[in-house]
């Protein structure tokens, strides 16, 4: 064989191997080419949405509690606006909280994704309104009632009710409603309430002695979604600062919780307001 017929076979030779590396190695990326664009693209977390609450013929049905058998509401004969239902959160305030709204007469509990659960509430009448910082120190399904003395001194009737009476037990008139969550500042008995109401005709006004009162069904489902130690907020104007108003001095409704109840534990200091 001639030199020149060799050196061609070689140079054929090697242009066959180099011609099947690249091809071997075109073959292997276009593999992990295929094998990356086949990899499942994890999905964004989904936004938190508040389980839906039901309807509202469900919401305010009669119910069987403890002893008592609470009767149904009429929901058609009231505003719309004050039946409880899932918002957008207004407040700014961290999931957990209570916030009242005694300017629009609603009552938030903050949820996660900036939602919140909304009811509607009865407040003070002229002249009992009151605002500030608080947390739920006690909580009481079927709560005792016992009229402060400015109260009796204003209603003599209510003296059979007084502390020294024994107070008037839990019911269906009782003024405290289905359920109580007592609000503290710091240690003290702010002698002010969350609480439930046989009278729906007032939520959405300013009829009573100072107090938060809810239809008994919303604050019996009040009272089982919020937490001890969970923090409130009364405000005229919901995102802005609470400014004392110490002239705006508030009617309590109850005489103070009674002596030897077990609280929640020891409160951290909140604001200082008129209480």
């Amino acid at each position: 064989m001639s030199t020149i017929e060799s050196s061609s076979l070689r140079l054929s030779r090697r242009g066959f191997l180099n011609a099947a590396a690249l091809g071997a190695a075109s073959i292997a990326v276009s593999g992990c080419t295929t094998t990356m664009a086949q990899q499942p693209i994890e999905p964004l977390p989904p936004a938190y949405d508040e389980p839906p609450l039901g309807d509202y013929a469900m919401m305010y049905a009669p119910m069987s509690d403890g002893n008592f058998e609470l009767p149904a509401i009429p929901f058609e004969k009231i505003d719309p606006r004050y039946l409880r239902q899932i918002v957008p959160d207004p407040t700014g305030q961290k999931p957990g909280t209570i916030v009242v709204d005694t300017t629009n007469h609603f009552l938030y509990l903050v949820r996660e994704g900036g939602q919140a659960i909304r009811y509607g509430v009865g407040l003070g009448r002229a002249g009992f309104e009151w605002s500030g910082d608080a947390v739920v120190q006690w909580k009481q399904k079927w709560p005792k009632w016992t009229p402060p003395g400015d109260m009796i001194s204003r209603q003599p009737e209510l003296a059979k009710y007084s502390a020294d009476n024994g107070g008037m037990p839990g019911g269906l008139d009782n003024p405290l409603g289905a359920r109580a969550l007592y609000l503290f500042q710091g240690n003290q008995d702010t002698l002010y309430r969350l609480h439930g109401s046989p009278e729906w005709r007032s939520i959405g006004k300013s009829v009573s002695s100072g107090c938060v009162r809810l239809i008994n069904q919303d604050i019996i489902d009040l009272y089982d979604r919020a937490p001890n130690k969970t923090p409130v907020v009364v405000t005229a104007d919901v995102g802005e600062p609470v400014v004392a108003a110490a002239d705006r001095k508030a009617i309590p409704i109850d005489a103070g919780v009674p002596d030897g109840s077990i609280l929640l534990g020891p409160v951290k200091s909140t604001t200082d307001s008129i209480f």
